[in-house]
């Protein structure tokens, strides 16, 4: 069985963050494993609140994993910090056969800011280069590649639309 481990945030209303990986990685038949880098509450209508974990904290966390468990592949979420960003950076170099995918979460449904505007600089020049697969949203890849994107061709190529001619 194929292993995965999720580094990202707890939703409390269970629609996205480590609980919703879990759920993919179960119905695709891939045993998953976590480490959390932030709690939130959060439901439906909000995020209420959120609690980062200390740094330390979710380096131990993956190398409890890590240590244990053969990972074939991990994937980032909500990652709230650029120290965060960091430990993941340097965990991904030290074990080069980790396949990394990374969903660039930097705003919730409801509009709350998840990724203050240092770790954007700490994961477009520490992370982005480590993953082998990159999933942002339209609002997220626009964040990260300083272009608008407002049509397909845009979207398939992280470009200015084109013009006829």
């Amino acid at each position: 069985m194929r292993t995965a481990l999720t580094i990202a945030g707890s939703d409390s209303g269970g629609g996205a963050g480590i609980q919703a990986d879990l759920k993919t990685f179960a119905a695709l038949g891939v045993f998953g494993t976590s480490a959390i880098t932030s709690v939130t509450a959060k439901n439906t209508v909000g995020v209420q609140g959120v609690h980062d974990l200390p740094p330390e904290f979710v380096d131990r966390q993956i190398d409890s994993v890590l240590e244990d468990i053969a990972i074939d592949a991990a994937k980032t979420g909500m990652l709230s910090s650029a120290a965060i960003i960091e430990v993941i950076a340097e965990k991904v170099k030290a074990h080069a056969t980790l396949r990394l995918v990374v969903d660039p979460v930097m705003v919730a449904k409801s509009g709350a800011l998840l990724l203050p505007p240092d770790a954007v600089h700490a994961l477009i020049e520490r992370l982005l280069p480590l993953a082998l697969v990159l999933t942002p949203n339209v609002p997220e890849a626009e964040a990260l590649t300083g272009l608008t994107i407002t049509e397909l061709n845009g979207m398939r190529h992280g470009t200015r639309p084109t013009t006829g001619g």
